[in-house]
């Protein structure tokens, strides 16, 4: 069963601003946008949030390389990464769930699924 949790003013604020943007951001800018609205949230409030967050499937976490990243967007799909600047991005390509059953065949793990993170170089840095 499901613990119901109480939606505090903190977790609202954490929520907000992950909703707030499209960037998706580390939980360190998290933390700095909201210091600018609230001074008095701290930094493990704000981490033990956006876990408990991700944890409710509320918003997603991206483990990316260097840090996870967070994103209002629960829906299945893709992201990229820039190698440059390490700007993430949605990609709208559909989830293969023949790739987690292929997996599960292949592994012998089981409820196996999948995420799938893109690497590249984002228009801006390769204008530079």
């Amino acid at each position: 069963m499901a613990v119901q949790r109480r939606n505090t003013r903190q977790r609202q604020l954490v929520l907000d601003t992950v909703r707030a943007t499209s960037e998706h951001p580390t939980a360190d800018e998290i933390y700095s946008a909201i210091r600018k609205v609230d001074e008095h949230v701290s930094r493990g409030t704000v981490y033990r949030n956006l876990n408990l967050l991700a944890e409710e499937g509320v918003i997603q976490t991206i483990k990316t390389p260097g840090g996870s990243r967070f994103d209002w967007n629960c829906s299945e799909h893709a992201h990229i990464i820039c190698t440059t600047c390490g700007k993430v991005a949605d990609l709208s390509l559909p989830y293969d769930k023949g790739l987690d059953t292929k997996a599960t065949q292949d592994s012998g793990f089981s409820a196996c699924s999948h995420y799938t993170l893109f690497e590249g170089i984002c228009p801006e840095c390769a204008g530079r």
